[in-house]
Order: C-alpha cells, then sequence, then structure tokens
C-alpha cells in the first residue's frame, strides 16, 4: 500500500499533468479549430509516454515491442493531424489576416494626419535626440511606412532609439521588409530589432551593430581547454571508483575506465554537434564548449555560449533543443541495448534500487528485465550504466533555467516573462531538493550554477514577436516531460508494487 507522502505526490503530479492539458486547451480555443488541432497535436506527442506511465503505474508492463507500436501509432495520428492542420489553418488564416489588414487600412486612414501631425510636433519639441547621426536617424525613420510599421515616437535607448508605434502587417514579414531596407540604406553599420515593450506593444529598436556579442577571449578559449582537460581527468577518476579502486592511487591502470570515458564523451560529443549542425544552418556563432567536470557521473554536461545575434526565437528553439535531442537519442540508445545486452556476468552488479533513481529509466528495465529486477542485485552491461549517465546529463541541461537549453527552450516557445518565472521556480524547487536530501549535493550544485552563472536569459531575437510553431511547442513540451521523467526517483513504496527491488 502507498504511504500518504505517496499518495499526496501522486496526487499533486496527476493535478498538474490535469492543469497543463487545460491551460493548453485554454490557451488553444480562442482560435478555433486551428487551435484545438494544434493542442491536439501536442496530446498526441505525450500520450504514449503519458500512457505508459499510467499502465506502469497501475502494474501493467509493456514490452519492447508494445512501447514500439505506441510510438508508431502516435507519429502516425500526428502527421495526419498535422495535414489536417494545414488545410484547416489555410482558410482560417487568410481570413483573419484579410480582417486584420481590412481593420487596420481603417485605423491608418483615421489616425494617418492627427499621427503625422503629432509626430513632427515631438520630433521638434524633443531635446533628447537619440546617440545616432541625425543625417542616419532621418535614414531610419524614413524606412517605416504605413504598410509595416507605423512609427509615433522616437526614443533614445543606450546607443541607439526606440521607435514606438503600430505594426501594421505579419511581424515575421514586416521585420524582414525594414531590416532589409535598413541594410540597403545603411549596410551593416545598425540592426533593427522587433520586439515587445513592457506594455506588451510592439517597438522597434535600432542600434548600432558594434553592439553585437563579442566572440571568445583568448583567456576564455584556454578556460574551456582546461575544462575539457579537467571533465577527461574526473570522468577517468568517477569510472575507475565505479570499477572498484581510485584511480589517483593506481595510475597504471587508466586504461580499464578508457572504455567508459569514451562512451560518456560520445554522448556529450552528440550534444555538442546537435547545437553546431543548427548553429552552421544559420550562419550563427558558438563559443568553445564550457565542460563541467563532476566526481560523481564524470562529467555535467557543458555550457555553450552564443556569439551573434538570433534572427528569430524559432532559431533560439532550434539551436536549444538540437543539443539534447542528439544527445538524449544516444544515451537513450545505449540504455536500451545496454539492457537488452545485460546478463549474468556482465561488467556491472549494482543493487536493484540503482533503479529506483529514475522513473523513466526504471520503467525501461523493468520492461527489459523483467522479473531480474526483484533481486537484490542484477548483472548489467557497462552501455547501461553510460547510458543512464547521458540520460541524467541531458535532463539537469534540460531544466527550465537561464541560458540552460532547457531555459533557452521555454524562453524561445512561451517568452522571457515566462523564462523569468521557471528560473525562479527552478531554483527554489532546486533549494526545496537540497534541504530535504542534504546527502545529493547535485541539486545544491546546479542550483548554484545557475543563481551565479547561468541565471541571466538570452538576448532577445532580433524578430521577438514571431513564435515558434505548434509542432516545434510539442517538442518542447515533451522534452521538459522527459527531463521530469529521467530525474524524478520512483518512491519505495511504488518500485516494490512494481517489483522493482526485494
Amino acid at each position: 500500500m502507498f504511504n500518504n507522502s505517496e499518495t499526496l505526490a501522486t496526487s499533486a503530479i496527476l493535478l498538474i499533468a490535469i492543469a497543463v492539458l487545460v491551460w493548453g486547451f485554454n490557451r488553444a480555443r480562442p482560435y478555433g479549430k486551428v487551435g484545438i488541432l494544434s493542442w491536439l497535436q501536442s496530446v498526441v506527442l505525450m500520450a504514449p509516454w503519458l500512457l505508459f506511465f499510467s499502465l506502469f503505474a497501475a502494474g501493467i508492463y509493456l514490452n519492447l515491442v508494445g512501447v514500439l507500436v505506441l510510438l508508431l501509432a502516435s507519429t502516425i495520428i500526428y502527421i495526419y493531424l498535422g495535414n489536417r492542420l494545414r488545410k484547416a489553418g489555410q482558410d482560417v488564416m487568410l481570413r483573419q489576416k484579410a480582417s486584420e489588414r481590412l481593420r487596420e487600412q481603417q485605423e491608418t486612414l483615421q489616425q494617418e494626419e492627427s499621427s503625422t501631425d503629432t509626430t513632427e510636433t515631438e520630433t521638434a519639441q524633443n531635446t533628447n535626440k537619440p546617440p545616432i547621426p541625425e543625417e542616419d536617424l532621418k535614414t531610419i525613420q524614413g524606412l517605416f511606412g504605413i504598410d509595416t510599421f507605423f512609427s509615433t515616437e522616437t526614443i533614445p535607448y543606450q546607443d541607439g532609439a526606440i521607435f514606438k508605434g503600430n505594426l501594421r502587417g505579419d511581424p515575421e514579414k514586416v521585420y524582414q521588409q525594414l531590416s532589409s531596407k535598413l541594410e540597403a540604406a545603411l549596410g551593416e553599420k545598425y540592426r533593427l530589432f522587433l520586439v515587445e515593450s513592457p506594455e506588451n506593444k510592439p517597438v522597434v529598436i535600432v542600434l548600432p551593430s558594434t553592439n553585437d556579442p563579442q566572440t571568445s577571449t583568448t583567456g576564455q578559449n584556454i578556460l574551456a581547454i582546461a575544462l575539457m582537460v579537467a571533465t577527461i581527468i574526473s570522468s577517468l577518476e568517477a569510472f575507475s571508483l565505479l570499477l572498484g579502486f581510485d584511480l589517483f592511487n593506481n595510475l597504471n591502470r587508466f586504461q580499464e575506465p578508457f572504455p567508459l570515458v569514451i562512451g560518456l564523451a560520445i554522448i556529450l560529443g552528440a550534444h555538442e554537434i546537435g547545437h553546431r549542425i543548427i548553429a552552421q544552418r544559420y550562419g550563427i556563432r558558438l563559443s568553445l564548449p564550457f565542460f563541467l567536470p563532476s566526481l560523481q557521473i564524470g562529467s555535467f554536461g557543458a555550457f555553450t555560449r552564443i556569439e551573434s545575434l538570433l534572427p528569430s526565437r524559432t532559431v533560439l528553439f532550434e539551436l536549444a533543443f538540437a543539443g539534447p535531442a542528439i544527445g538524449g537519442l544516444v544515451s537513450l540508445l545505449m540504455l536500451v541495448t545496454g539492457l537488452i545486452l545485460s546478463q549474468p556476468g556482465s561488467l556491472f552488479q549494482v543493487p536493484t534500487q540503482f533503479f529506483q533513481g529514475s522513473i523513466l529509466v526504471g520503467s525501461l528495465a523493468k520492461v527489459i528485465l523483467g522479473s531480474q529486477l526483484q533481486e537484490s542485485i542484477v548483472d548489467v552491461h557497462p552501455l547501461t550504466v553510460i547510458g543512464w549517465l547521458g540520460l541524467v546529463i541531458t535532463a539537469l541541461n534540460l531544466m527550465p533555467a537561464g541560458q540552460l537549453d532547457g531555459g533557452r527552450i521555454v524562453q524561445a516557445i512561451y517568452g522571457r516573462k515566462t523564462a523569468r518565472r521557471t528560473t525562479v521556480a527552478t531554483l527554489i524547487v532546486l533549494g526545496i531538493v537540497a534541504i530535504i536530501n542534504p546527502s545529493n549535493p547535485i541539486p545544491l550544485y546546479w542550483g548554484i550554477l545557475i543563481l551565479f552563472l547561468q541565471r541571466s536569459l538570452e538576448r532577445p531575437s532580433l524578430n521577438e514577436l514571431t513564435e515558434p510553431d505548434d509542432a516545434r511547442a510539442a517538442l518542447g513540451l515533451l522534452a521538459l516531460f522527459l527531463m521530469l521523467a529521467t530525474l524524478i526517483p520512483l518512491s519505495p513504496g511504488l518500485a516494490g508494487k512494481l517489483g522493482i527491488g526485494m
């Protein structure tokens, strides 16, 4: 039977799941059929995992074939809904844009004369001129129009200016038109941002290109290389302890943990390759990875600085998502392969409680190993350990905070306000976990790391108004869900009910 704390935890998780579904439905409902179809896509993408874990909690275990069938069915339905969404979206969006265009034209006719007079008066009376040279400022103001962005006020801002006014078209198209005109008129001298003001109104910000992100200094590159060497050493030490000896006292045995270090390096490398594939596609500069050495698991992954302005939130999402997606898939493949290859006499003998540390790992182990998890000790293949460590590293980097991959994903999908809130919430949760379980230093370590190094959000994209599409939002939600499933452990009562442990 479950004790009270387990019942409360189960109820809380259920209520959170229901709240997320209701929130998503309410967010999608105002968009009519298109919104509901988009919401259903998100549900279908999540459904196999939710069903799998629900059946698992009820004591019903699907084998590996059953899990693959669920994923295949989900993919087919997802593609079908995507086709329906595109067909429904074309007509709805055309009607919506036509009505918005008509309304905007009516507003323009009513406001054009009075707004023009007001703008001229304000410009004449404004004694705080922007730091942009007057000739350049007039050129920039001439870029705006009633069919793109109708500027009504110019305000000095840092080394440039903010232009308040009314957006007169689709943000993506307006941004492309204005940025192309700016480049044609003044070359690479300035950068144009289309963002949302604190009053939730679109504004244009123009800043000199000298404010662009700077490339890493020589000192920073040296630090990145030093951290990589430290990570290799910490990985060798961590895996040597896992093999039953201390490397620092047995340097002649360094070759024994070396294959395990190679496996971990493949996962870390796959993660970085994912980021750099997207960066190369969009011409974005990335710094060298700053690896985080760890004596507990070898490495906590790496931080990578973005050294270019991002064109849109969609690019930010793809850049943040690609690393965990590739690294996570490689880790999951290693884990499943390791579980399949595990047999009596395998290299590692681990206590069954080993599989209670993660809902995702424990459930997959139950599906593949079955009754073996009822023994006190289980022999596992080394790929099992490496795969799980890879999943943990991926999940830690997917926490929705600051400039972690998870924080970038939340910022890309839901905006900067929500990203700030999830950063604070993540820090609070890590603090609570560190207090409840002081024997585990990892939550405290990550809380300090985020607080002092990673709590700031990424700088705004050039086009901050256009959100990623619903397919990307669904993938981001799935990534955050799998992050929780990896990091949240099975309770002893639930693990016992499922036959994991004695």
